[in-house]
């Protein structure tokens, strides 16, 4: 799996319940058609990326099929997860 390249959107609370600030993030996502991950028309992760109190993390996300956008059930691996973090981490305010 690799990262291609991406969007992103500060989500804005207008309840304030929600504390810290939270960015949708949208991978594009180049999957190795051998992976059972691969899907005809590609694969997105959308992930919801959370700032606290100095601390980034990732609080949700899901694979989606690019063409259908249906949710995949599949889950990040370790590896997987931690490059996702340090991408978006990297990649927070544009």
């Amino acid at each position: 799996m690799d990262i291609t390249g991406h969007q992103v959107e500060q989500l804005h609370d207008p309840t304030g319940i929600i504390e810290g600030e939270r960015y949708e993030f949208f991978l594009d996502l180049d999957i190795d058609e051998e992976d059972e991950l691969y899907t005809e028309g590609g694969v997105r992760l959308r992930v919801l990326y959370a700032v606290r109190d100095g601390r980034e993390w990732i609080a949700a996300y899901d694979f989606i099929g690019a063409a259908t956008g249906e949710v995949l059930g599949f889950a990040l691996e370790d590896d997987e997860e931690e490059e996702v973090n340090a991408y978006c981490r990297a990649h927070l305010g544009e």
